[in-house]
């Protein structure tokens, strides 16, 4: 067994630089959380804008394909950026790079043009914009969670990654807060016609505030013994395949699932309550309703964190929130897929805030399970790579709503990835506290 270097991070110098690592990691989700709801609250306008009148009836699946493209993307960031800067050069410096691809590449969806002024090339811009955003935000998830986990103790960890988790809710909050101020300032059809831009130009300010806080920030303890002790290794990923092969499918396995779960429900409510969308809700009652349903999912992470951070099992809690979330799935779904504004907030709401609770163990469970020779590596690999398949939920759904019932098909899909998510979980080794800071290499 090898000794992961975690043990020591109580020498680290506590407060305020223990914070700016916290910090550091929380911004990058902020602004995931944010860029992915943005594309997907405004995915009917876009569709109309980017693909031509003829293409109507597939335009909105093939915008949604936008999320594939930059799903695929991440796996690619999480393995070149981890392997070649994560863990060879250092967390910190990853951090800083990616979040400036990922702001950038984001800001500029916003300029895009419509099909009409610049054709067949406008959704290629959109695609690609969207791939090199994910290249770099593929970089977020392992970077992020190293970063974060290896800069407090063992028993701070749930609590920590749950915050840092909650980035992401707390940009989608962010960015329906953004779109209800600009379609009040504007008007419905001035934003319909150029206000959406604005979404994405507007990710420039928690990037630019991330950015800041990392180059302030210091790199984890952990890593810097590493470079002390001069114990980085020449190929992370290699390490991760030949050391962590074993682990490695079932936690794709439990990530592929999650993530498809996930993006069936947090990032397909956008779709569904947007203009155009399925609902039709009246004025912006609909916004409204995510802001609440996203809300609830915050209490639902910050529980996680806090009440199970003690807890001597991640997997065993992960296995039994999936088991809570899974099983009422379709009462969630046909008791909560409705016009009905109470009846559509209240019902995914407790969805949410159970899917949430999942999500508070991640951080934590994911960087306990890797070396930390290729921990960042390993953990955006797992991660991203159940993001490929997350990423084709939208477009799955829209797909399969053609043809079959829309409530049907979304009751199927997730008990079939909350069934991989459950055997996936149940196939990981639970490694236990006492083995937490000694790690297989």
């Amino acid at each position: 067994m090898e000794n992961s270097g975690t043990e020591n991070v109580d020498t680290f110098k506590s407060g305020w630089n223990v914070r700016k690592q916290i910090f550091a990691a929380w911004g990058g989700w902020l602004l995931d959380g944010y860029s992915t709801i943005a594309y997907l609250v405004v995915i009917y306008t876009l569709a109309n804008i980017i693909f031509p009148s003829y293409l109507a009836t597939w335009a909105l699946v093939l915008t949604a394909g936008g999320v594939a493209f930059g799903a695929t993307a991440r796996v690619a960031g999480s393995t070149i950026l981890g392997n070649y800067i994560g863990d060879k050069i250092g967390r910190k410096s990853l951090l800083t790079w990616s979040i400036v691809g990922f702001t950038l590449f984001t800001a500029l969806i916003g300029l895009v043009p419509s099909y009409a002024t610049a054709g067949i090339l406008a959704p290629i811009l959109v695609f690609v914009l969207v791939s090199l955003a994910g290249l770099f935000a593929g970089a977020e998830y392992g970077g992020g969670a190293s970063l974060a986990m290896e800069s407090v103790g063992r028993e701070k960890r749930n609590i920590v990654g749950a915050f840092v988790q909650s980035g992401f809710g707390t940009g989608y909050f962010i960015v329906i807060l953004v779109d209800l101020a600009l379609t009040n300032v504007l008007g419905a059809g001035n934003f319909v016609a150029y206000g959406w831009r604005y979404l994405f130009i507007f990710a420039l300010i928690p990037g630019i505030f991330t950015l800041v806080i990392r180059r302030i920030s210091h790199e984890s303890p952990v890593f810097e013994e590493m470079l002390e002790k001069k114990e980085t290794v020449k190929s992370p990923a290699l390490e991760m395949v030949t050391k962590s092969y074993s682990s490695m499918l079932p936690m794709i396995m439990v990530m592929s699932g999650l993530l498809f779960i996930n993006t069936a429900t947090f990032s397909f409510y956008p779709v569904l309550v947007s203009n155009g969308g399925s609902l039709s809700m009246p004025g912006n009652n609909s916004l409204y309703a995510l802001l609440i349903i996203n809300f609830v999912s915050l209490l639902g992470v910050w529980t996680g964190g806090i009440l199970f951070s003690n807890y001597p099992s991640r997997r065993n809690l992960m296995l039994m929130f999936a088991i809570i979330f899974v099983v009422p799935s379709a009462i969630y779904i046909y008791s909560g897929f409705s016009a009905n504004f109470i009846d559509f907030t209240a019902v995914f709401s407790i969805q949410a805030f159970f899917e949430a609770m999942i999500f508070s163990l991640l951080p934590a469970f994911l960087s306990e399970n890797f070396s930390k020779k290729y921990r960042t590596t390993a953990v955006g690999v797992s991660y991203n790579s159940g993001a490929v398949i997350g990423g084709l939920a939208i477009v799955i759904l829209l797909f399969e709503a053609k043809f079959m019932d829309l409530k049907l098909a979304w009751t199927i899909d997730l008990y079939v990835a909350g069934l991989v998510m459950i055997f996936g979980l149940i196939l990981i080794k639970d490694i236990g506290k006492e083995q937490r800071d000694a790690i297989n290499q």
